[in-house]
């Protein structure tokens, strides 16, 4: 097994621009030196600040039960790099990018782009060798300026806003959500999910510029009857129960849905209900053991939606936190939102140059039952500890670690 892109790198002798510089010239540059790969796509291009990668499960799922094939890309990595790369549901072979990266090496663009934008370019050149019926990708971080903003979609979709990497985006609502918006592209449509009011005029002023058609959750889409329909336009389509929990999932499965249709596709209403109920996304309170969970929530909106998920499916009943956090991220706000439906919280630093400590994580919770565990196998012994469920939560990273180590066991 190849874990990372360094592999690939050497293999080829493709060096990597360590320097981020904002703005998508040098991805341009590289793909007009590839032939443009990514002109020959179709696209539905997904921002947001949380459930990009749900609603991209659920649209994948959808695809697969209409017989379509999918290319997905995401991040982060689960397992390894390879991870990031999804062709009909699966992680892409080795094979397959070592071939995309005997193409980076043959068009001449080493140095010229960072890791992330490598991988992007590589993506693109998996795909026009598959050529699947859709891409769904997923931005890095922002999307005015994301290596992937260089496609022109059938579709944008904006799935929430929050404050997240400030350093990068901006401070307030609206600035988040203009650099999201960067992904609306002249009069094609957008669908956007339940938005503050500062958010959502910043989007529907781009989208009006844009000249593109938008489609609002709560307005034009909605669930009601404790999510057992969704209402798309004219259309009602009844839901059974999805594997993914939680009200927030009902949101991006309504958003999957409509994206599609803006996509034109024509929707059978059985096949999108069966693929509702059964797209899974690792890590999205995904039970991995008896009574041992994994969630990627990593900042207070995700960590809301955590605990509504857990005051939905578990009653009255309070959870162990596990948890381990990425430097830079709102501790206090997250770990606030989760005291709730909190038994105890336990910290941990784990394996990654931007690990917060554990010691800083602690200082910051005001839950009277919390402690320090050392290393992230020793999450594994938790669930011996009773009934209490557990729930290891914080960072896709640490969620990484954890499943790697179950793996390897």
């Amino acid at each position: 097994m190849i874990p990372n892109m360094s592999v690939y790198k050497e293999r080829w002798e493709i060096e990597s621009d360590d320097i981020v510089k904002p703005g998508v010239e040098a991805v341009q540059e590289a793909l007009r030196k590839l032939g443009n790969p990514e002109q020959k796509l179709n696209v539905i291009h997904v921002a947001g600040t949380n459930g990009k990668g749900s609603t991209i499960a659920f649209m994948e799922a959808i695809l697969k039960e209409h017989g379509f094939s999918t290319g997905v890309f995401s991040s982060p990595a689960i397992i390894d790099i390879h991870d990031q790369i999804r062709i009909d549901g699966n992680p892409i072979s080795e094979d397959e990018l070592n071939n995309s990266f005997h193409e980076l090496k043959e068009a001449g663009i080493s140095g010229l782009l960072t890791d992330f934008e490598l991988l992007t370019a590589a993506a693109f050149c998996t795909w026009r060798r598959i050529a699947p019926d859709y891409v769904l990708l997923e931005t890095g971080m922002g999307g005015t300026l994301d290596s992937t903003n260089v496609v022109t979609p059938l579709v944008s979709v904006i799935t929430s806003i929050a404050l997240e990497h400030s350093a990068f985006l901006g401070t307030t609502l609206a600035e988040i959500a203009g650099h999201k918006a960067g992904i609306i592209k002249n009069k094609i449509p957008v669908v956007i999910g339940p938005m503050q009011e500062e958010s959502l005029e910043t989007i529907q002023r781009i989208a009006l510029e844009q000249e593109s058609p938008l489609a609002h959750y709560g307005i034009d889409l909605k669930m009601e009857g404790t999510e057992q329909e969704v209402f798309v336009g004219t259309k009602t389509i009844p839901l059974p129960t999805r594997k993914m929990k939680g009200p927030h999932q009902g949101v991006n499965a309504a958003l999957a849905i409509e994206a599609l249709l803006a996509a034109k596709m024509d929707l059978n209403g059985d096949r999108v209900a069966k693929a509702i109920a059964n797209a899974q996304l690792n890590h999205r309170f995904q039970e991995i053991q008896p009574g041992l969970f994994l969630d990627g929530a990593h900042n207070p909106a995700a960590a809301k939606a955590l605990a509504k998920t857990i005051q939905s499916e578990f009653p009255g009943e309070k959870v162990d936190f596990v948890m381990g956090m990425i430097k830079g991220k709102d501790i206090k706000k997250t770990l606030n939102a989760l005291m709730p439906v909190a038994g105890s919280f336990t910290f941990l630093t784990f394996s990654h140059p931007q690990a917060e400590q554990a010691g800083h994580m602690i200082e910051n919770c005001s839950h009277q039952h919390k402690r320090v565990i050392n290393a992230v196998n020793d999450t594994i012994t938790l669930e011996k500890r009773g009934e209490l469920k557990i729930i290891v939560t914080g960072s896709l990273y640490l969620l990484s670690s954890l499943k790697y180590y179950l793996k390897e066991k």
